[in-house]
């Protein structure tokens, strides 16, 4: 174990620190202090201090998780100030990055040094630290989330020493921490594994609801990357199959991209759901408006510009882990519940998965998995509607997103991960007097 030290931290720190707000607006907090380390010398501080004053300690990303997972009325880190990439080793096949660097701009760095993640979700807003701990997760067949490409990570304990970890090195806190809510210490930097930028044919197609389904088991197989929409109130989807080519690299037109990405899925979208919300029976019918709205396309580009599209609807989230070979019996029941109900959802369900991975707390850790996300439009009534899709979740063995809206607890995470008191007992290690300790941390992992 390392320690740094700075004995007149030079950090920021807001002396009337204003009510925090994440991305969607559901939650806010209060902390006592506002601090912007710009080193990682300074972050240890920072830890050091909170702890002399008796204040617990968060720190906060991009704000795009829908729980509590960041709050605090002590003292919030801001990692805007611990950003950049560190180091790129092409023999090894990995960048170290700072905590605080948004995936766009990695995403932007790695292409122009002709490199890229495996894969990646389908957003980039996020800080590398706050996507990782939360478990954000694309979709895939072989290659799994963000998380399961660490190969390394630095870690602010509560003492304010500074532990790295990989497999090698403290193996027993990487095999946790690549997924660590904010539980056992700060993130400050990440090693990921990169390979040469590569090319993606990227196809979309509309395809009824009881044709996708049938097709599932074949479409995850023989694509590298499947997910697809159900829009609820009807049986349209739209589907989205990548996979690797050696090209030519052909990619949308400046026009044509903004024309359905930024127009039709971002202004279109933003007016009719803002309609449904004033008139809640006008949503099936707008249902099957947008639902018809994006027609087939094809085209091949690099990965983040396959991967990732700008989602500025702001909006409300649930997202459950399922094993794979449950997701389509879950999804099934999803839509009885919604055609039997008076529900009125305005957003498309979304499908996704992944395989595998060796993590304590990831929601693929040791099956292979499958993603059911539910969202509704910001404003609009979503209590019972996740209330009946997370019963249907959580009779498939679900584990929820942890950065996503759910009402789980530490009694039913012991029985869904068979790692979770391995978690607990690493965490009672390195945070006894729990420095990073909030209300989401004692619901979900109990104190």
């Amino acid at each position: 174990m390392d320690t740094l030290r700075s004995d007149v931290p030079q950090h920021r720190t807001s002396p009337k620190p204003d009510t925090w707000r994440n991305w969607a607006g559901n939650v806010t907090a209060r902390p006592a202090r506002v601090v912007s380390p710009a080193s990682v010398a300074e972050l240890c501080a920072v830890v050091r201090q909170a702890a002399e004053d008796g204040l617990p300690v968060k720190a906060v990303g991009s704000g795009h998780s829908f729980t509590t997972a960041a709050a605090t009325d002590g003292v919030l880190i801001r990692p805007d100030r611990l950003s950049g990439i560190r180091a790129i080793d092409r023999e090894a096949g990995t960048v170290t990055v700072a905590a605080g660097t948004r995936l766009r701009t990695l995403n932007m760095a790695l292409a122009a040094q002709g490199l890229s993640l495996t894969n990646m979700g389908d957003i980039m807003e996020q800080t590398v630290a706050g996507a990782t701990s939360t478990g954000t997760h694309g979709t895939g067949r072989a290659s799994g989330a963000i998380s399961a490409q660490i190969r390394g990570l630095e870690l602010v304990t509560a003492d304010g020493s500074l532990l790295r970890c990989s497999a090698t090195e403290n193996p027993e806190v990487f095999a946790a921490a690549r997924v660590g809510l904010g539980a056992l210490g700060v993130v400050s930097s990440l090693t990921f594994a990169v390979e040469p930028l590569f090319l993606l044919a990227a196809q979309e197609e509309p395809m009824t609801f009881d044709k996708v389904t049938a097709a599932f088991d074949e479409l995850h197989a023989h694509n590298d990357h499947f997910e697809f929409y159900w829009f609820p109130h009807t049986d349209n989807c739209t589907t989205l199959r990548n996979n690797r080519t050696v090209g030519p690299h052909a990619p949308l037109g400046r026009l044509k991209a903004w024309f359905a990405d930024e127009f039709l899925s971002n202004n279109v979208f933003q007016a009719l759901s803002s309609v449904g919300r004033a008139v809640p029976a006008a949503v099936p019918a707008i249902a099957r408006i947008t639902s018809r709205g994006l027609s087939a396309r094809t085209y091949t580009d690099i990965p983040y510009k396959v991967f990732t599209s700008p989602r500025r609807v702001r909006m409300i989230e649930m997202e459950y882990a399922v094993p794979r070979a449950a997701v389509l019996d879950t999804l099934r029941e999803l839509k009885t519940m919604v055609e039997r109900s008076d529900l009125r959802i305005g957003f498309p369900v979304e499908v996704r998965t992944t395989p595998a991975d060796d993590i304590a707390l990831s929601t693929a850790s040791g099956r292979d998995s499958a993603y059911i996300a539910v969202h509704v439009y910001r404003g609009m009534p979503c209590r019972r509607y996740f209330a009946e899709a997370e019963r249907i979740f959580v009779a498939h063995e679900g584990r929820p997103h942890w950065g996503k809206l759910h009402t789980r607890d530490a009694a039913y995470f012991a029985t869904a991960y068979p790692r979770f008191d391995e978690f607990r007992a690493l965490r009672d290690r390195l945070d006894p007097d729990r420095r990073f300790g909030n209300a989401y941390l004692r619901r979900v992992l109990g104190d």
